[in-house]
């Protein structure tokens, strides 16, 4: 084993890791604000000096857990190149937590006849609550994520987080990143440059932060000089407030009002347990063996500090560990981040990057790590399966739909519900189908995934169970949920349309399984790479 000076806690690519991961994390946190800000007009003081601080906080605490587990990894491989775990907070749910939980929330409190001050404070409350239940259960849950690891192929852990990698870290922010042309191509042909293409600087410096500069310079000189892109203006000043994140009990209170939105709570705390399963399998693909259950009980423990100290949005592990890998990145850029992250909700300084860093030039980063994870995706799973990783995707494509065709400025809720209802003679309605393709995604692309690998190796059998499995998550809701908003439920609870959905989406994994059980009876030839195989032994 080396000596310990050779595992040296910062590397220069951990630059490069610490402004990637950074841009993470504050661009989920200008959604949380400009959603609740500017969709639902939720008082700004209350999102950035109360659940601001404990949001970062538990990004902090979620950080420095996951830093020590790679120093402990490093001490005991005894390499030195070994790639902390990158945790942030976690982009589909808290997109969820603004636009379904706390906006709408903070609305109905107002029409109860609360004031918009009693109204912003339950709301809160109601955050913090949130946190807490899906911390519990990720808590829980975070025992059997060995055991699904054994049981789950490569192909369809892989295979699922690749989809979400490609959809919603890839197009999404490509959408955001080409919103202003001129900035976002230049600061994503920078990041190419410096991070595929392995280019040189004119200058010593990070190519990560190189990058952001041009982008900025260029975004703020061409808006200026009346260049930019329409509606350019340089946003207000924030001041800096110190907000100590100290554990309350005020999160209690807010406990009741959770109890219309647990079968929505439920679900995003599942979710992450799922993803946080794939994204160990992800590191694991690339060379950091980190036990499944210690990366689910660190993000468990950081989800709830953060609820504990007045937080909103739960933490997960980010699946680019390998991208960070690539970047030159080890140890020091997760405890980097916790520091500035965790740091700038207590000093405040957070908020006021939020508002000045134009999306632009935030969004190439995650365009970058959405596309490494989706060729890690294939690369690291038998070439044989490969048919069963790009199946995984397509349930990721429905999401970024419902993400898009959801949002009310774009079609209005009652436009929406009636496309959601449209029966027009030759089957189930398109938006309806999207909808019920999206909720749930990374779980149906497991199953689909599973199932198809198990046909591919001809376990029959196997493929069956998978897809019985599948039926039953989907008369719950947990995945294929009719609920546009994603939530679970009791399946005779349902009637009319939403009945007829859920249960011609169960009965087709029924069928299939029979059929499959039934051809699973004849006498199968042993399909071809497994001959191969035998062969060469």
């Amino acid at each position: 084993m080396p000596p310990i000076t050779q595992r040296r806690w910062f590397v220069p690519g951990d630059l490069n890791g610490f402004f990637g991961l950074v841009v993470d994390n504050l661009s989920i946190l200008g959604f949380i604000s400009a959603a609740l800000i500017g969709i639902f007009g939720f008082p700004a003081d209350v999102v950035f000096t109360r659940m601001f601080p404990g949001t970062a906080f538990g990004v902090l605490i979620g950080n420095l857990i996951y830093t020590w587990m790679a120093h402990r990894l490093a001490r005991e491989s005894g390499r030195s190149d070994v790639t902390a775990m990158p945790l942030g907070l976690d982009a589909p749910t808290s997109i969820g937590m603004a636009l379904l939980v706390l906006g709408p929330a903070f609305v109905a409190f107002k029409q109860q006849g609360m004031d918009e001050a009693a109204a912003a404070n339950a709301t809160w409350q109601l955050g913090m609550a949130s946190l807490v239940v899906m911390g519990l259960l990720k808590l829980v849950l975070s025992f059997f994520g060995d055991a699904i690891t054994r049981a789950v192929p490569r192909a369809a852990l892989l295979g699922s987080i690749g989809g979400a990698a490609l959809a919603l870290l890839g197009f999404l922010p490509l959408i955001e990143t080409l919103r202003s042309p001129v900035v976002g191509l230049v600061t994503f042909g920078l990041l190419m440059y410096v991070l595929v293409a392995k280019g040189k600087l004119p200058i010593r410096m990070p190519g990560v932060l190189f990058a952001f500069i041009v982008g900025t310079v260029l975004y703020y000189g061409l808006g200026i000089a009346g260049l930019g892109t329409p509606g350019f203006k340089l946003p207000d000043a924030a001041p800096l407030r110190f907000t100590l994140p100290l554990p309350t009990l005020q999160f209690l209170d807010g406990l009741p009002y959770t109890v219309p939105y647990l079968p929505l709570l439920l679900p995003f705390g599942l979710l992450m347990v799922v993803g946080g399963i794939n994204v160990s399998e992800s590191a694991r693909a690339a060379g950091d063996d980190y036990r499944t259950r210690d990366v689910l009980l660190a993000e468990a423990v950081a989800t709830l500090v953060a609820g504990f100290c007045g937080g909103v949005a739960q933490t997960t592990p980010y699946i680019g560990q390998p991208a960070y890998k690539h970047m030159g990145a080890r140890m020091g850029y997760t405890l980097l981040t916790g520091l500035f992250i965790g740091l700038g909700g207590i000093f405040g300084y957070v908020s006021g990057l939020v508002q000045w860093l134009p999306i632009a030039v935030l969004a190439p980063i995650i365009v970058y790590v959405g596309m490494d994870i989706t060729v890690q995706a294939f690369h690291d799973s038998p070439r044989r399966h490969a048919l069963a990783v790009a199946l995984a995707f397509l349930p990721s494509v429905a999401y970024l739909l419902v993400i898009k065709l959801g949002n009310p400025a774009w079609i209005a809720p009652d436009r929406f519900a009636a496309l959601y209802e449209g029966v027009d003679g030759h089957g189930l309605p398109d938006l309806a189908t999207i909808v019920t393709l999206g909720n749930g995604f990374i779980i149906t692309a497991m199953i689909w995934s599973t199932a198809l690998v198990a046909m591919i190796d001809h376990r029959f059998c196997r493929a069956a169970v998978v897809l019985l499995i599948g039926a039953v998550l989907t008369l719950f809701g947990f995945i294929h949920s009719v609920d546009p908003r994603g939530s679970i439920y009791w399946p005779w609870m349902l009637d009319g349309l939403r009945r007829a959905i859920a249960w011609q989406f169960a009965g087709a994994y029924v069928a299939l399984a029979v059929l499959l059980g039934l051809l699973s009876l004849q006498r199968q030839s042993p399909p071809e790479h497994l001959e191969s195989t035998d062969r060469a032994h």
